[in-house]
């Protein structure tokens, strides 16, 4: 669990990656040098893993999303489909899940073709069983991670 100021900074950080040294002390109360000092350990504590634009995949030519649930078909294989799908680029996020499904890949293509011949790849590297869904519209994406206090109160409003 972090200290408080630490968490303050990691979640202004995920809110605004590009935020100066200088507006991050302001906003957490320190000083410039002890933020610095403060992010550089949250680096290499792994809580901050790294800074990242983030894209339009429409605009790069990638309209299409769709989630695609991977079942072994052989229950007694070895589970190493996250090493054998790792080198496909069009995968964006692995999540080792609860339930039938082993894992849920989420991927982005130019096309439903591209998406026939992505599944297709699925199958053949790692000999899986594949259930996709077509993502239709994305109202909210990438949202920055609740802060414990927010999620804390939350749960408090549910219980009344």
């Amino acid at each position: 669990m972090l200290e408080d100021v630490d968490a303050r900074i990691a979640m202004e950080l995920a809110a605004d990656g590009r935020c100066s040294y200088t507006d991050l002390a302001e906003r957490v109360g320190l000083s410039v040098s002890a933020v610095h000092q403060r992010v550089r350990r949250l680096e290499e504590r792994g809580v901050i893993r790294g800074y990242a634009a983030v894209v339009d995949p429409e605009q790069l030519g990638l309209p299409l999303t769709a989630f695609i649930s991977l079942t072994p078909i052989d229950p007694a294989a070895p589970d190493d489909y996250p090493q054998r799908l790792s080198a496909l680029p069009q995968i964006q996020s692995c999540y080792s899940v609860a339930g039938i499904e082993s894992y849920i890949v989420k991927v982005r293509v130019a096309s439903p073709a591209a998406l026939e011949t992505l599944l297709a790849e699925i199958r053949s590297r790692a000999g899986l069983s594949t259930r996709t869904t077509v993502v239709l519209s994305t109202p909210f994406e990438e949202r920055t991670v609740p802060s414990p206090e927010a999620t804390t109160n939350k749960e408090s409003e549910r219980q009344r």
